[in-house]
This record gives C-alpha cells, structure tokens and sequence, in this order.
C-alpha cells in the first residue's frame, strides 16, 4: 500500500472508497505534527490541529488540481490550521532580539545548519527552533528538515519568493542569536560567523 502514490488514493476517495484516505493519513500524519507543534508550541494543541488539518483535507480533496505537489497542498492546509488557531486564541510569540549579533550572520546556506547532519545535535536545533516566533519556526523547519524549496513555500505561505528569501535571511539570524545564547561552545564550532559584506547579502541567494 505504501507504492500507491498520492493522486490515486485522491481518486479512489473520490470515487467512494473513503477508506483509502487512511493510507493518505499515515502517510503525512508525522509531517503534519511536525509543522503543527513548530507553530502552536503544545503537544496536545498540536494534536488537535493536525486533526482539523486531516478533516480539512478530506472535505476539500475535490478541490486538489494537480498543479502543485501534494504534500505542499497539505503543507499550506496545515499552516493556513495553525494560522486560523493562532489568531483564535491570540497567541503570542517570543521575541528574540539579535542585537548581540547585528552585523553578522552565518556565511552560507550550507554552513548554515550543516550541524543538522548530526543526528546527536539535531534536537537541539528543535529546541532552539521552538524558541523562535512561529512563523519562522515554521519556514526554518519547511526549508531545512522538509527539503521545501523556494517557490514550494511561497505557494505554502502564500507570500512572494522575495519575501521568503528574506524572511529565511533574518530568521537564520535570530537562530544564530538563539544557537549562540543556548548551545554549549563546542557545539558553536560547527558554525561560521562573521561579518557580512554587502556583497555577501547580496549574494546569499
């Protein structure tokens, strides 16, 4: 059942077979909860948004074109959910100041979090991420866990693919702020910070 690819459990739902939307379910269940805890930050919440996420999902598979992937389809489901919970409860999020590190930044996007291939330090780098503002928790998680790539989040989002470039720009910053106040030192050796020139900004991307 895991060989059966997306669009045909799409259209045997369609057509009745209701059942099959359990493969779809398991399938990005871990995903889904994965965004949902990086927006809302509670477990329990996190879980009753991923339930809305997947009723959400069902009621509107009708409305599923093609003209994107479907995981990024749910992807925007799902943070459109979380969005829509946020705003409910008027949640509000921690704010991390940079001023410590105002004119620097990690050089590159590949030194960046190059400490994500080390399986022993990636929930650090969860918990770090968790102590940003949901947003760009979120991005961050799309752009570096989920392999999303520009145009994917913007479409995610719902925003333009300039202003993802700099909302990863200056939320790369506010993890490196974070990584540095949080993480023991020989942890920091992994990362390259240093000044930025304004070719370097330009560059980035």
């Amino acid at each position: 059942m895991d060989k059966v690819n997306d669009q045909y459990c799409i259209n045997q739902i369609l057509l009745g077979e209701t059942n099959m939307f359990a493969v779809l379910v398991d399938r990005y269940k871990d995903m889904v909860f994965t965004l949902a805890i990086k927006m809302v930050k509670n477990r329990e919440i996190a879980e009753e948004v991923s339930q809305d996420t997947f009723i959400k999902i069902f009621n509107s598979l009708n409305k599923f074109k093609g003209d994107s992937k479907f995981s990024t389809w749910i992807y925007k489901i799902a943070y459109n959910t979380c969005l829509d919970y946020l705003k409910k409860n008027k949640k509000e999020d921690n704010n991390i100041t940079i001023d410590e590190l105002k004119g620097y930044v990690i050089k590159t996007t590949d030194n960046a979090l190059s400490i994500l291939e080390d399986q022993e330090r990636k929930q650090d780098i969860q918990n770090c991420l968790n102590l940003l503002p949901s947003d760009e928790s979120f991005l961050l998680t799309l752009f570096y866990f989920d392999d999303q790539n520009l145009n994917e989040i913007a479409k995610i989002m719902d925003i333009s693919v300039s202003n993802v470039k700099v909302k990863l720009f200056r939320s790369r910053k506010k993890l490196a702020a974070i990584l540095k106040k949080q993480l023991e030192p020989e942890v920091l050796d992994y990362y390259e910070i240093g000044k930025v020139s304004k070719q370097e900004k330009n560059e980035e991307y």
